[in-house]
């Protein structure tokens, strides 16, 4: 594409229509936008477009998409296609920052990401003066500018938070310290200076301020790894500001608005963040600053509000005391009983309290809230630091802390007592402190693992937590109900079996609520019960003990889907799936109706797929359904087809991406049950799984080679009768997945399938091309995950074909290759070969070329018999060779760059092992000893000859092992 006006206004006529709302408009616009997107020029249309165009919503959406296409394309993948051309990638780096710099807010943030994106792969080695063109524009005195450059190195350095220790990452890191800390510090102190001169000037304050929070957070980051030597020796100069901005109050800076955050705030939050990390990580050089940054924030948490915009601010605080106090060398400073009292009383206790803003999301925005809840992403809520400080407490003072809040506990539930419909708030806290006093260490998969011994959590329960469940309606004071359902799941593995089961029946009715919260925590719970272990590693509760309850468990898991808001409720579908994995058959009697319900799911959640883990675990709910009744009744597969390939038909037809890799699972698991030929409803199908377009998503390989080799698994001879001309086909996809790193060993799942089930005479004329292809990959970039799974075709073919047809493919490819690749490949690589099976077909295979290929007896292959007699000794006696040479570093198999659909596998959908060598051989070892035993009788003398020779002793001694265990002798 040229840079040319004409392209600049089609690309904005194009633009505009990705914004219409009428699929019909849009869709073909996205369409032509993806299709246009390898083009020369593309991105410096897009560029061109943010900085010229009159229009500030093209500018926006140039932005938007200019972003995604630099999050899709940038980074090289080895073994694809480069998809932006160098001159762009030049342009590029060239133009964006200056273009980032001078761009609205609005923009600047957009290409501040996509700076951060490229700079994530280029930066340091490939853009070396990144750093240098931002440092400079710290002169400018402009801070929209200087904002530009904080925001985008605070979104290049703020990996260095969670990136693992390496010497590439210190290398980067000092060489950004090198540049950028001494201009930081100076722009730190010059800042405070200007807000001090402009004091009275509130817009001014608002920009100096919103630079003041970015420093901060750029301290943490460049802090997190490692005390670097220059702020240990500047830390003065950033303590004591940050010291004096914890205590400023400037009424400029104060907002009206309750629920969003200030500058000051933000600022303060961060600044009790940079403090927690250099108490807990660097406390000797801290030290010193410690007590007046206690007393700070200590005074910071009595004197602020309850309002939701100090959310933020008094969790960061409270941590930061957390983290303080499970420090033993800051013991001291809480060990007085006054101070225990008083830290329970003016933090603790206030910020357990329910507020109207958590009822508001409880009620409004219940997503957010169970997020935040459950799934532990609550980390800057009051509640979540006030848990984290009496945990922390207890550590050194669990008696006395213990005992202050026993007392509240008490208190509280009296209040309740008095009047529970005015007064639920004190009991919601009083749960709330049990819970937070009882758990000292939690994990998501069993709930508490460690618990409070001085804390009575069963008679809690009984007493006042069961008789909420039990009351006859679900719906009142559902607060309560939460909390009493989370309570169950939070202590499921200390309150005693019988009790779970006393609340299961409970639970299953809470699936009627109409809170969403509270119907999504009792199929929550369920889910969680269903998964705890018993003894000899059975589930805890039985499918017996489920007995009673089936069907009204299925019917108000399949209700609770048609409740307001939880149409797609994830919980709901994991409890789903869940139940069928604990019931197994009890669940047959249902399965008309479940099987439709679930259908009838698929089909609506398909026209827009937006809930990934519920469709995932909607996926998981059918391979069950189908797996349990077929397992009962194999007919029963026609049936869940014909409900099934409808939808199927559909969601391939409107390429639904998200959904294509579960359909060839599933398709994979129903064909898989057929025991004899291949339906034509799937014969039907077959050449449209070869198109090229399908095999471009890296999330569509796995499933699609399994389900090839579902085909070929039972239909190789209807392949070969009906769609022979498709063979070339199947082996263009071979070719296809050999050439790349990532996915050669799926074109060997592939390729060991037509060897193993396509009728010989079928793949003759191909099998010499195959052969080369190989030869070619292992002279172009040989690796040791080709190499292992190129040992066990070559074995298979063996095993297939026989010794002399493989001797005779290789030599007919060049002569005496048969000898190279026993010596170069077969006899130093066989070590590395893994998993049973996979040694099982080697040794077959081995044992059939040594004992029934005729030139390995008398031709100049036979000086490699001895080595390949050991070589297989040691393969069966020896531990696997799991060395990887250095340069292989790491060619990740499930690495997918960019944003395409990855493949997520199907649990339920899973694959049975299957051995090819199967009855054949079951002893390797014994199958050794007979053959050669087989091979001496053939021509006496001259096996006992060459062993005796040359065999080394514990070899030897393995090998006489194998002969006695199968009762043979050598002649």
């Amino acid at each position: 594409m040229e840079l040319s006006d004409a392209n600049l206004q089609t690309l904005t006529e194009y633009l505009k229509k990705t914004l219409d709302p009428d699929p019909a408009i849009r869709r073909p616009a996205e369409k032509f936008l993806e299709s246009v997107e390898g083009s020369q020029n593309y991105p410096l249309l897009l560029l061109t477009l943010l900085e010229k165009s009159q229009e500030n919503v093209i500018k926006v959406c140039a932005s938007v998409t200019f972003k995604n296409y630099i999050k899709r394309n940038w980074r090289i993948v080895e073994d694809e296609p480069n998809k932006i051309c160098e001159s762009d990638r030049v342009a590029i780096k060239a133009n964006i920052v200056p273009l980032m710099l001078s761009s609205p807010e609005q923009i600047q943030k957009q290409l501040s990401d996509a700076i951060s994106i490229i700079g994530r792969e280029d930066f340091p080695q490939k853009w070396p003066d990144l750093l240098t063109e931002m440092v400079n524009r710290f002169q400018s005195g402009d801070f929209h500018v200087i904002n530009g450059v904080l925001r985008t190195a605070h979104s290049l350095f703020k990996r260095y938070r969670h990136e693992f220790k390496s010497n590439e990452l210190w290398t980067e890191i000092k060489l950004v310290l090198d540049a950028f800390a001494l201009p930081l510090t100076n722009l730190f102190k010059a800042t405070i200076e200007l807000c001090s001169t402009h004091a009275n000037d509130a817009s001014a304050l608002k920009v100096l301020f919103s630079s003041l929070i970015l420093i901060a957070k750029l301290f943490y980051s460049l802090n997190f790894q490692d005390l670097p030597e220059f702020f240990e020796d500047n830390m003065e100069t950033w303590m004591t500001n940050f010291h004096s901005l914890l205590t400023l109050d400037n009424k400029l800076l104060q907002t009206d608005d309750e629920e969003e955050a200030g500058l000051l705030e933000l600022l303060k939050s961060q600044i009790c963040d940079n403090a927690a990390l250099y108490a807990q990580k660097y406390d000797e050089e801290f030290q010193p600053y410690l007590p007046r940054f206690v007393t700070a924030i200590w005074n910071l948490l009595v004197t602020t509000g309850q309002e939701v915009k100090y959310d933020l601010l008094v969790s960061n605080a409270i941590q930061f005391l957390a983290s303080v106090c499970e420090r033993p060398h800051y013991k001291h400073l809480f060990e007085d009983q006054n101070t225990l009292t008083s830290i329970c009383e003016k933090v603790i206790v206030p910020n357990m309290e329910f507020r109207a803003a958590d009822e508001e999301a409880f009620e409004d925005n219940s997503e957010e809230y169970i997020r935040r809840d459950l799934e532990g992403s609550d980390v800057d809520t009051r509640r979540r630091a006030a848990c984290d400080l009496v945990r922390g407490l207890c550590k050194f003072f669990e008696g006395p802390v213990t005992g202050i809040f026993s007392g509240y506990v008490n208190s509280m539930l009296q209040e309740y007592a008095k009047n529970p419909s005015v007064n639920w708030k004190h009991k919601d806290a009083a749960i709330y402190l049990v819970t937070s006093l009882a758990s000292k260490a939690q994990t998501q998969k069993h709930g508490i693992t460690q618990a409070n011994e001085l804390v009575n959590l069963t008679e809690f329960f009984v007493n006042h937590i069961q008789p909420d469940l039990k009351s006859a309606t679900v719906n009142e004071f559902p607060v309560l109900k939460a909390d009493g359902i989370k309570y169950i799941m939070i202590f499921r593995n200390q309150v005693p079996k019988e009790q779970l089961l006393v609340s299961i029946p409970l639970l299953i009715n809470h699936l009627q609520a109409e809170s969403i919260v509270v119907h999504t925590y009792a199929a929550h719970a369920l889910e969680r019960l269903f998964t705890m272990r018993g003894t000899n590693n059975t589930t805890l509760i039985t499918a017996a003990e489920m007995a009673p309850f089936v069907e009204v468990l299925l019917t108000n898991l399949f209700k609770a889907l048609t409740l307001p808001g939880s149409s797609e409720n994830e919980y709901i579908m994991k409890a789903i799936m869940r139940s069928f994995s604990l019931l197994q058959e009890s669940i047959i009697p249902y399965m008309p109706s479940v099987i439709t319900q679930l259908t009838q799911k698929l089909l609506a959640v398909s026209k827009n797929p937006s809930k990934p883990h519920f469709n995932h675990y909607m996926f998981e709910s059918i391979c069950l359904s189908i797996r349990i009744t077929c397992k009962a009744n194999p007919e029963a597969v026609g049936s869940f087809e014909e409900a099934l390939f409808l939808v199927f038909t559909e969601i391939l037809q409107n390429d639904v991406q998200e959904f294509i890799p579960y359909v060839f699972q599933v398709m994979s698991l129903l064909l898989e049950m057929h025991k004899n030929e291949i339906p034509s409803s799937y014969m039907a199908l077959f050449p449209h799984l070869l198109q090229p377009v399908l095999w471009e998503r890296t999330g569509n390989i796995p499933p699609l080679v399994r389900l090839l080799q579902a085909y070929l698994e039972r239909g190789a001879s209807t392949i070969a009768s009906a769609a022979a001309d498709k063979i070339p086909g199947l082996l263009g996809v071979f070719q296809k997945l050999i050439a790349s790193k990532a996915n050669d060993h799926q074109g060997f799942y592939l390729l060991n399938s037509i060897i193993e089930h396509m009728p010989p005479e079928s793949v003759d004329q191909y099998r010499k091309q195959i052969f080369i292809l190989l030869f070619q990959r292992l002279q172009n970039s040989k690796t040791t995950k080709f190499i292992k799974s190129f040992l066990v075709f070559i074995n298979l073919y063996c095993v297939r074909y026989g010794a002399l047809a493989l001797q005779e493919i290789f030599d007919g490819i060049q002569p005496k290759m048969f000898g190279m690749v026993l010596e170069k490949i077969i006899i130093p690589e066989i070590q590395k070969v893994s998993g049973q099976v996979e040694k099982k077909i080697c040794a077959v295979g081995i044992t059939k070329i040594l004992t029934e290929c005729p030139p390995m007896m008398d031709t100049e292959y036979t000086k490699l018999w001895i080595p390949l007699l050991q070589a297989l000794i040691g393969l069966f006696e020896l531990p696997e060779d799991d060395t990887i040479p250095d340069e292989e570093h790491f060619i990740d198999i499930e690495d997918t760059p960019g944003y395409q659909t990855a493949f997520s596998q199907l649990a339920f959908a899973g694959k049975k092992e299957h051995d090819p060598v199967g009855q054949m051989v079951n002893n390797p070892r014994i199958h050794l000893a007979q053959s050669l035993h087989k091979l001496s009788t053939a021509c006496p003398g001259r096996v006992l000859s060459m062993l005796s020779t040359s065999l080394n002793a514990e070899a030897l001694q393995y090998l006489q092992g194998y002969l006695q265990a199968a009762s043979v002798s050598l002649l």
